[in-house]
């Protein structure tokens, strides 16, 4: 089952006593032969985990970073297909490190949830992350997933009581997201002593560890989060990097595996009272 890839990992990252970097991006941002060299280079920068954003035309949790990259993907001719196809390319090099695919329904709706399923686990996918696929609607697609060995990874927010949080972790694996703040990506920032409590609560009502994100850009504040997270995911900061690299005509590869390692470091030595603060 490629869902050991991901429980092997947290196993891991247990017993180094730290949490986990889980770096996210998006699929063909800013073109596909440059978003599979920083998918290529985001182990060696210090990613622990790997979030794979598929592109979708309405990303309703996204704020403008990732939305703005999700239009320069699907511009660049970026598919559900091609998202795979990155993936495949990927685990020819690395098969270690644990990839989960983050986006929306309609996509896989459209592709039959059997045949994704079957196609992400040969392709070396290990998790999905369905923004728009509350509990309740999850049943068929959690099916599909679960007999290709995939976890489906629920969302939790600030607003799941505990009565919504035992539907929210029901036949979830691998890990739950806690979303740190209400609203979409890349606006607030997170507040690790208000998000502590919390953390620790779905921790309790899961069994599984708990990676954090949203409003997450600075090394500083990935530390923050990582002493009370098993882990902790950054993307708005990451996409950001895409853009400013294409307007400025720089390297993009390279902008963005420098912020995935700055990032990456706050988040590995945050329970060692080692220094947090890196260049930028």
């Amino acid at each position: 089952m490629t869902t050991a890839r991901i429980d092997a990992r947290f196993a891991k990252l247990k017993q180094e006593g730290r949490a986990g970097f889980v770096a996210y991006v998006m699929a063909g941002d800013p073109d596909r032969d440059t978003a599979l060299e920083i998918l290529k280079g985001l182990p060696a920068a210090g990613a622990d985990l790997i979030e794979l954003g598929f592109p979708f035309s309405d990303p309703m949790a996204e704020g403008p970073p990732i939305q703005r990259a999700a239009q320069r993907a699907l511009a660049a001719g970026m598919t559900l297909r091609g998202t795979l196809d990155l993936a495949r390319d990927f685990r020819e090099t690395d098969q270690d490190t644990p990839i989960i695919m983050m986006g929306y329904l309609n996509p896989l709706l459209s592709r039959g949830y059997g045949t994704f399923a079957r196609d992400a686990a040969a392709a070396g996918i290990d998790g999905v992350i369905v923004v728009d696929c509350p509990p309740e609607e999850a049943r068929p697609l959690a099916a599909a997933l679960d007999a290709a060995g995939l976890s489906l990874i629920r969302l939790a927010t600030p607003t799941s009581d505990d009565a919504r949080l035992s539907v929210i972790v029901q036949g979830t694996s691998g890990f739950v997201y806690y979303v740190s703040v209400a609203g979409v990506t890349g606006v607030k920032e997170a507040d690790a002593d208000e998000v502590a409590p919390h953390v620790e609560r779905v921790r309790k009502a899961s069994g599984l560890p708990v990676a954090v994100g949203f409003g997450i850009k600075t090394p500083e504040r990935a530390a923050a989060v990582a002493r009370v997270a098993d882990a902790v995911v950054v993307g708005s900061a990451l996409v950001d990097e895409v853009a400013k690299a294409v307007e400025r005509n720089e390297l993009v590869t390279s902008a963005v595996l420098s912020k995935a390692e700055s990032l990456a470091k706050g988040v590995r030595f945050a329970r060692t009272g080692q220094p947090t603060k890196t260049t930028v």
